[in-house]
């Protein structure tokens, strides 16, 4: 690759942003987390929407070229911050991509009330999604110009017409879209109209390479296009026919950067929160961390702390779960409401369980990395018990770090279940007497088990990179590359 010219990478959100105060932040997600990993093996020039009004600023600074920034957790990238018109990127976030493409793959519409599409939708989608598509599919065709055989890489749910408009400008252009979210069974994708449908699809089968995190998520892929699109897919050999061309389909799981998360954990910061951890601790520690989405299933997280506490009151006063949940897309209304109902059943347990010396729930509401790794070290139990999720960084960070064999509940429909199942408690996340009963069963396991539960999941976490993840994929770009120039 090193004679090759640079990697592009799109994605909405970039490794940084920068605040009023003219400081840098790191960008937040999993994705960001993923692609500073693959920015840090590779040269790449990473090609990001403007999230503030600053980006926009810094953008302007350079005349929309890339520039070099330095990250606040280390690391130095190559940026491109793409300004888009304020009202197209709303309805493109705000509307298409979060609720209405997110839900889809979450399985989170409640199809007796939600949603119904009505022109304000289809206008959200030819208005807004495709216009900031169309914008950073003209910054990318501007970095490619002039290039022989230039690599993309396209991350998420956010592009999945760029690819289209970058392929019909470029066709010689290598294509490649890593999709980090769930890709759910055909009838979840019949809420959206044929006509968006369609240019969803055909936007992403633009791509030479389509890569998912599990074999399950690659299935379903194939499966939408038969049974929607109507298209040739072989499904042994993971490839869908359409238009002329041959695209591949793909699973890479995302490993962390088990490195960079230990030198996390080693900072003074992580040191002065555990001595807090360790003085407010109990005999036992539940922990979750999460955004606070709806995907994340933190309600029936808590109703099963809640029966865990009714039905074995031997553990009164001894335990504390910690929730450090970090509030997110507060401006989509239905996330708004969820955080509100977070809220207001943490009142209600405490209510009902806790007493003047003790609070039976601890939530935090904030971001705060170091604070989530010192937390990481010392829990007994952790759970992650999402309704859905792509892969879900977090079940692979704690057992990484933590330090008393804590044990990990995991929920069956995490991306990394498919890896990590063997060695957790495996959970069916809509039932919650199942929750409550491996809570116990995790706080009651014998220091053996444990012990072996643990060493198997740092033994898995620790197989792999991002780098390895990253020559995963370029490898098969090499191996489709070369069989498209022998096929020509």
């Amino acid at each position: 690759m090193s004679e090759q010219p640079p990697l592009v990478l799109v994605s909405n959100r970039g490794p940084v942003t920068y605040q009023e105060d003219g400081s840098v932040k790191r960008g937040t997600g999993g994705l960001v987390t993923a692609l500073t990993g693959l920015a840090s093996h590779r040269d790449a020039i990473w090609i990001a929407s403007a999230m503030t009004e600053q980006d926009v600023e810094v953008a302007r600074e350079h005349d929309g070229k890339p520039f070099e920034v330095e990250a606040p957790e280390g690391g130095s990238f190559r940026v491109k911050f793409i300004e888009s018109d304020a009202e197209a990127y709303d309805r493109f976030y705000n509307i298409i991509a979060n609720p209405m493409l997110w839900f889809i793959q979450h399985y989170l519409w409640d199809l007796s009330n939600a949603p119904d599409i009505r022109r304000h939708e289809v206008e959200a989608f030819d208005q807004g999604y495709q216009v900031v598509n169309q914008d950073l599919a003209q910054a990318v065709i501007d970095e490619i110009d002039g290039q022989e055989e230039p690599v993309v890489m396209v991350h998420d749910y956010h592009f999945y017409t760029l690819p289209g408009m970058v392929r019909e400008a470029r066709p010689d252009v290598f294509l490649h879209h890593f999709v980090h979210i769930p890709w759910t069974q055909p009838d979840a994708w019949r809420v959206l109209p044929n006509a968006i449908r369609e240019q969803i699809y055909t936007g992403l089968l633009a791509n030479d390479i389509i890569g998912f995190h599990t074999k399950s998520y690659q299935r379903n892929f194939l499966q939408c296009c038969r049974d929607l699109m109507d298209f040739e897919v072989n499904f042994e050999d993971g490839v869908v026919v359409h238009d002329g061309r041959e695209t591949w389909v793909r699973s890479y799981p995302l490993p962390i950067d088990y490195e960079a998360t230990r030198n996390v954990a080693r900072r003074p910061r992580v040191r002065e929160y555990e001595e807090r951890v360790l003085k407010r601790r109990r005999e036992y520690a539940i922990l979750r961390v999460d955004r606070a989405d709806l995907s994340k299933n933190v309600l029936r997280g808590f109703t099963a702390f809640d029966i865990f506490l009714e039905q074995h009151p031997e553990f009164a006063e001894r335990i504390t779960f910690t929730a450090q949940l970090m509030p997110s897309r507060t401006d989509v209304p239905e996330y708004a409401e969820y955080l509100e109902k977070i809220e207001a059943l943490v009142a209600v347990v405490n209510h009902r369980h806790g007493t003047p010396d003790w609070m039976p729930i601890d939530l935090k509401l904030r971001d705060d990395l170091d604070e989530a790794v010192a937390s990481y070290k010392h829990y007994d139990v952790m759970m992650v018990n999402a309704m859905f999720d792509g892969m879900n960084l977090v079940a692979k960070e704690g057992p990484l770090v933590n330090e008393r064999h804590g044990v990990s509940i995991l929920s069956e429909n995490t991306g990394a279940h498919e890896e990590l199942g063997e060695f957790a408690i495996s959970v069916n996340p809509f039932d919650v007497q199942e929750l409550a009963d491996a809570i116990h069963s995790a706080l009651v396991m014998s220091p053996e088990a444990r012990e072996r539960r643990a060493r198997g999941l740092k033994e898995i976490v620790t197989s792999r990179d991002p780098g390895d993840w990253i020559d995963e994929q370029i490898a098969d770009i090499r191996a489709k590359a070369a069989g498209s120039r022998a096929a020509s």
